[in-house]
């Protein structure tokens, strides 16, 4: 379900769904050229809320479910894969294996900016108001208003 007040570059790429993920994009968002939203890994759905920004090369994948909230700004580059393989049968292929059990999906509250070239992961849960610096890895809590960045990532200060 796409809100036709969300503006979508013709350039992006949004799948359907053959298992009966939903994708819903709600009103004043914006998704940028070369963005692919793929249902892929699992049944859950794609949630963006209203007037989020997705910019050009963000990959989303539906894998345990993604819901981006209000207003979020996601830069360029960003990966979104809340699905992890299997892979610890030595005997068995990895794309045999299928997947891991859910970690929860990945979950993003209102207010958020995402830098650059960031991996947000299964079981992420990325507060309101937070701040994520380019390059980062995300897989776990994020409190709201804090500003994380850094290798590993971690949390460097709180938004006044």
């Amino acid at each position: 379900m796409i809100s036709p007040q969300a503006k979508i570059s013709p350039l992006a790429d949004i799948e359907d769904s053959i298992r009966g993920s939903k994708i819903s994009i709600a009103p004043g968002v914006v998704i940028d050229s070369f963005v692919k939203i793929k249902p892929a890994g699992g049944m859950g759905d794609i949630e963006i809320g209203e007037s989020s920004f997705i910019n050009s090369g963000v990959v989303i994948y539906s894998g345990n479910g993604v819901k981006i909230g209000r207003d979020v700004l996601i830069a360029a580059n960003c990966t979104f894969a809340p699905v992890n393989h299997e892979y610890h049968a030595r005997n068995q292929k990895i794309v045999d294996q299928r997947f891991m059990p859910s970690k929860g999906g990945i979950f993003v509250g209102d207010d958020v900016w995402i830098g650059a070239n960031c991996v947000i992961l299964d079981g992420a849960h990325i507060g309101n108001g937070t701040v994520i610096g380019a390059n980062s890895i995300v897989s776990g809590t994020l409190e709201n208003y804090g500003v994380y960045y850094g290798h590993p990532l971690r949390l460097k200060e709180y938004r006044k």
